[in-house]
């Protein structure tokens, strides 16, 4: 609540003073001054007299307002008129004057008067113009009228020590001005009346004046043609210009006159005040009055002729007041409230200057205003107000960098300036004001805490959990697979899914804790993967702390639920669901960012050493700043603490003074772990901590060369290392393998840290070439140091700044001749057909494909999942696992699956169908059907190399969408079986072998009878059961033969079956529990059937109908678990009928395949697939 002005009883003696000192005229602003010989200070009267300038007054009643600043003086607040201590000075006698309606020849004819001649003008005062400042020169506009007309005498005052008459005149008062001179507009030829040094403001009265014969001071010479040196600069430096007329309706504004309180400064910068807390007073299209002193809460303002405008943005609470050139605001009391002072910034005004630069409207300018006041507020915290808001024409700050893009989209630059003269001298009223179109904001730059939040509501507007499912699929499964299937699911939400548009802004950072990339504002931080669209892994540590924007990404919101649904009937009763959670990040690739502004100058150097496609630049400035050192680099990290304890070797005594100089030593990254618990201790730890898992990782890598002492951390960065050993071509670089451990702080560089980088550690305030070797554990012996075939294990201190040089793909070729001996030590990346191949002989794989489909599944019974059991970050329970099938390339239908446990998936983002994902070090398995699988293990890592397109996934998605399969031939899957994710055949269905329709138990899976679980010991609570169908069909296409089997819903596309009827068939069989059926095997290896039973017997006859066989598109993929295991055996001839055509065809042994989707081929359809394979079959060949 705000408090009244303390008072305090002390009498103020002093001056009244307009700030100009022993004659010397300098830049006034129109301001009055209270002084004595100590000192000055600004002040403000509601009522000032002429002649009480330069007086000694006595001012009982006053106030001293601060600055918001304490640093800077405020200014004092005239509440009383002043007691003067001197007589007052004597009034003029009888003056000749000309009235405005003899004075309007003058202006609107060119009537012949003397050279240099005089005027003396009385009026009354009808406009009063605002005080403008111009090339450091102060002019203000008033117009008389003449007494018993209409007619108005444009008067120009711009002396400095005419000034003070702005806070004399009063409207409806009449006054007399002596000593005017005539002038013209060059370009409008508009006249007007001029002060003159000798010019003097009078009280008109009707005994002291008479009026005089206009013939008698307009004879001599032409009027003067040459325009004045101020009106001149004016017209060509000030842009107060209106939004560019748009094709649609635009509204007319009002103009009115009103008087409020102040309740509110909206932004003093921008000009904005809340008037009776439900009107926004502007003042940005005219100067501020007296640069907004006495403008604080609580003071009444009168408002003349200013413009209404209702509702000019839409997102904008308040209607608006306008004040163009031809308004007037009047002070009329002072606030009574203790509130402070916010002063106008004299220059650097952003606001104002992006207003004249695009000549903006008001919906417009308001529109900036809170882009602006939304940027200032985020992060100004980490930057400072200075920097962020600094404007100059080389070298823009950030908030420039960030609106006038934006800006430019929606109104050029004016090249032209706006003939401000004809709006204010007009006689038909023009300005910025007149005209408005309410204004939907094109785009959006909330806070990071506001884009989560947004982002979270969207994913749950209009969700049921039965869109994750497919509920043909959903009625077959039971409790623990639906629930199981209902427990993680995502959704992407792209810049375009907002309205108005999305634009993220944030500071990058990197997260010890989570060890995970940041955008991070005042509010909140939002956790991020970034790619790269060349493939390569994004490195740039010289990004950490930079302040980017990114208009094209993907904002996933990953959904976390914890149901007890009974069966999918039930899924629209949201009882079942227990508990939900989401976690949001953010992925984009690093060739759509924008870098508003740069942490370090080594940005430029990372695009010169192979980078240079990483950041897009834009035409108004460039990204660069001073280099801060490494130490200062870590206070912009996300852990706010400095590291106090730096190793003995790398500081000086208490006494000795700081130094500046660092050692750094580059390496080559060779192998990478993930990051996981690990039974690690940092040094220094309690027993509290002891038995605690830590998280940590590993990187094995080679030193490369011999560690660099440097003065300052700005001169590192050249590779000298490899120039040094590389010239003579023989000995080569020399090296020494170490085994990294991160810990603690040091986890903030695992997104940065990859395989076959070349990186720089730096040491700072360090002079001790040893160092890297004196903190290895164990300690190595000096006389082994070079030996390449001594290993070390170095744990990375908390003050070691990263710097990512290069890649070795990327260094030029005498610098790879050098490393020409390192080509047999890199980690080989195989492909997915050579990880299925059964020559593949390793253990641990590393390879690259593309997300298919992500699926989550129960871990298996016998597998202990990692980690401690109380280990918290994971929003899956521990028995889960993800499988993640992958595809060699889009389309192909070769793939494998990856199996990781909900443990690991704390540290893994990214992961979603479409990514193309780097997998390094994954243990290959063999299952007992022979198909070949990799899980995730604890030296296991992954990089995004490229993100999903933006049309995948599809916004409820559980697993994502996988691509259309390929068409093949049966007997082309016989060489890569084992390879197989998903593939599609044009056949001919041969015949059905079983059928098994089945009412099982949802949680135990026995048969359901009679609504009850057949399962007696121990007996199963249940009362819920679901409906399930399996089917074994024979095809052929002519190349090969292969059994499917087919699930539920397939079950009725392969009996033909509609909708209505396999219903009616399934109705049947709940009664039943059971309904079996073999048709075309030898006895024994179907299901065994009840002859008698009518169900059965309508199958049957289905099943032998002609109408069974007939040509199906089949999508399948590999049946991985088929009932019998398929041994190898020879190629046979077969022959086959087509019509009255027989012919012969070599094929091998029958195939398990797993039906996936079947369509009906119609005759059309058939003959262009035909051809397809036709086609595809003769350019093999």
């Amino acid at each position: 609540m705000q408090q009244t002005l303390p008072r305090t009883y002390l009498i103020l003696v002093g001056y009244l003073a307009d700030g100009r000192q022993e004659n010397k005229e300098k830049l006034v602003d129109g301001c009055l001054y209270v002084k004595d010989n100590t000192g000055i200070i600004p002040c403000e009267l509601l009522h000032f007299e002429l002649d009480w300038l330069d007086s000694l007054f006595v001012f009982p009643s006053w106030s001293y307002i601060p600055q918001t600043d304490q640093s800077a003086a405020g200014y004092l607040e005239i509440l009383v008129d002043p007691v003067p201590v001197s007589a007052p000075k004597e009034v003029l006698h009888s003056i000749p004057v000309t009235s405005p309606v003899p004075a309007e020849p003058l202006l609107t004819s060119r009537i012949p008067c003397k050279k240099r001649s005089k005027f003396t003008v009385a009026g009354e005062l009808t406009r009063l113009g605002p005080l403008l400042h111009v090339h450091h020169k102060t002019f203000f506009f008033l117009f008389l009228k003449c007494f018993a007309s209409a007619v108005c005498a444009p008067v120009l005052v711009q002396k400095p020590s005419q000034l003070l008459w702005h806070r004399v005149f009063q409207l409806g008062h009449r006054y007399t001005i002596t000593g005017l001179s005539m002038s013209s507009m060059k370009k409008s030829g508009q006249t007007m009346f001029v002060t003159s040094a000798s010019s003097c403001l009078l009280p008109y009265c009707a005994e002291q004046v008479r009026e005089q014969p206009l013939n008698s001071a307009s004879q001599g010479e032409s009027t003067q043609s040459s325009s004045l040196e101020t009106a001149e600069q004016l017209s060509c430096s000030l842009q107060l210009g209106a939004e560019e007329e748009r094709p649609r309706p635009t509204k007319e504004s009002k103009i009115i006159s009103y008087v409020g309180f102040v309740t509110k400064v909206l932004n003093v910068q921008a000009g904005l005040f809340l008037l009776d807390d439900q009107v926004c007073l502007c003042l940005a299209y005219q100067p501020l009055l007296n640069s907004a002193q006495g403008l604080r809460p609580g003071a009444c303002v009168e408002l003349i002729d200013v413009h209404l405008l209702q509702k000019p943005l839409a997102s904008f609470p308040f209607t608006v007041l306008g004040a163009c050139l031809n308004s007037m605001v009047v002070l009329k009391s002072f606030s009574r409230l203790s509130t402070p002072y916010q002063p106008l910034a004299p220059s650097g005004n952003l606001c104002l200057q992006l207003l004249f630069r695009f000549s903006l409207g008001m919906p417009l300018y308001l529109w900036l205003v809170s882009l602006l006041e939304t940027f200032e507020e985020r992060f100004s915290c980490f930057f400072g107000r200075r920097r962020l808001l600094s404007s100059m024409h080389q070298n823009p700050g950030a908030a420039e960098k960030f609106l006038v893009p934006l800006l430019q989209a929606r109104v050029p630059e004016r090249e032209e300036a706006r003939d401000i003269y004809n709006e204010i001298l007009s006689k038909i009223h023009q300005c910025p004001l007149q005209k408005y179109l309410t204004l939907n904001p094109p785009c959006q730059a909330p806070s990071l805490s506001a884009v989560c939040r947004v982002a979270e509501q969207k994913s749950w507007e209009g969700f049921s959990p039965s869109q994750l499912l497919s509920p043909l699929e959903a009625q077959h499964m039971g409790t623990q697979e639906l629930n199981r299937r209902l427990a993680w699911s995502y959704c992407t939400l792209s810049a375009e899914s907002f309205q108005p548009q999305l634009i993220l802004l944030g500071v990058l950072r990197v997260s010890s804790r989570s060890s995970s990339l940041l955008l991070q504002d005042k509010s909140s931080a939002l956790r991020c993967v970034i790619s790269r669209k060349d493939g390569s892994p994004f490195a740039q540590t010289a990004l950490i702390g930079s302040l980017l924007q990114v208009e094209n990404y993907q904002l996933v919101v990953e959904r976390f639920f914890k149901t007890d649904f009974p069966s999918w009937e039930h899924l629209e009763n949201l009882e079942h669901v227990r508990e939900k959670k989401t976690s949001v990040y953010v992925q984009f690739y690093l060739e759509d960012v924008q870098v508003l502004y740069a942490a370090e100058e080594q940005i430029q150097k990372g695009l010169r050493s192979g980078n240079s496609s990483s950041l897009r630049n834009k035409k108004d400035g460039s990204a660069t700043s001073e280099l801060e050192t490494p130490e200062a680099k870590m206070r912009k990290l996300e852990d706010p603490k400095a590291d106090t304890g730096r190793d003995e070797n790398c500081q000086g005594g208490p006494g000795s003074p700081r130094t500046t100089s660092c050692v750094s030593h580059l390496f080559l990254v060779t192998q990478k772990e993930g990051l996981m618990p690990r039974n690690y201790q940092l040094p220094a730890e309690g027993d509290k901590e002891a038995h605690e898992l830590q998280r940590s990782f590993q990187a094995t890598v080679l030193w490369l060369g011999r560690p660099q002492l440097w003065s300052h951390p700005r001169e590192t960065g050249d590779l000298l290392e490899l120039e040094e050993t590389g010239c003579d071509g023989k000995g080569g670089v020399m090296q020494q393998e170490a085994l990294l451990l991160f810990m603690g702080r040091s986890l903030r560089w695992f997104p940065f840290l990859h395989v076959d980088g070349l990186y720089r550690f730096t040491v700072p305030c360090c002079s001790d070439l040893e160092v890297f070797y004196k903190l290895c554990s164990p300690p190595v012996p000096a006389t082994f140091l070079s030996r390449p075939s001594c290993p070390l294990c170095l744990l990375v201190q908390d003050s070691w700044h990263l710097e990512h040089e290069t890649w070795i793909s990327s260094l030029p070729e005498h610098q790879l001749t050098a490393l020409s001996v390192l080509t047999g030590m890199d980690q080989r990346t195989a492909s997915i057909p050579e990880v299925l191949s059964s020559s593949f002989t390793g253990s641990l794989v590393s390879f690259c494909g593309e997300i298919v489909e992500r699926t989550l599944c129960a871990s298996p019974k016998n597998e202990k999942p990692p980690g401690h059991p109380k280990q918290t970050g994971t929003l899956l329970s521990r028995d889960h696992s993800v499988k993640l099938s992958i595809s060699a390339a889009p389309g192909s239908p070769v793939g494998v699956d990856i199996y990781i446990t909900a443990t690991y998936l704390q540290y893994l983002r990214g992961l979603l169908p479409g990514a193309k994902i780097l997998f390094q070090n994954l243990e290959r398995k063999i299952s007992r059907f022979h198909n070949v699988y990799c899980t995730y293990i604890a030296s296991s890592c992954v990089s995004i190399l490229s993100l999903p397109a933006s049309h995948l996934p599809f916004p409820f998605s559980p697993a994502g969408e996988a691509t259309s399969p390929s068409l093949v031939f049966l007997s082309s899957l016989r060489p890569q079986l084992q390879n197989v994710a998903q593939a599609q055949i044009l056949c001919h269905l041969s015949c059905v072998l079983t059928v098994c329709l089945q009412w099982v138990c949802s949680l135990c899976s026995c048969i359901f009878k009679e609504g009850r679980c057949t399962r007696h010991n121990p007996p199963c609570p249940s009362q819920t059961g679901v409906r399930q169908a399996s089917a074994r069909v024979l095809v052929e296409d002519g190349t090969g033969e292969a059994v499917v089997l087919c699930r539920n819903e397939h079950v009725a596309a392969v009996l033909g079956l509609s909708l209505l009827e396999w219903e009616a068939v399934q109705n049947c069989v709940q009664t039943r529990g059971s309904v079996c059926i073999q048709h075309g095997e030898a006895p024994g290896t179907g299901c065994l059937e009840e002859p008698e039973d009518l169900v059965a017997c309508y199958l049957r006859s289905l099943c032998r109908s002609p109408l069974i066989c007939r040509p199906i598109l089949l999508d399948f993929s590999l049946d991985r678990k088929p009932s019998k295991i398929l041994q190898p055996a020879p190629v046979q001839l077969r022959n086959f009928r087509c019509g009255e055509v027989e012919f012969v065809s070599r094929v091998g042994p029958r195939l398990s395949l797993l039906c996936l989707k079947v369509e009906e081929v119609g005759q059309d359809a058939l003959c262009y697939l035909n051809s397809q394979r036709m086609s595809r079959t003769s350019s093999s060949c």
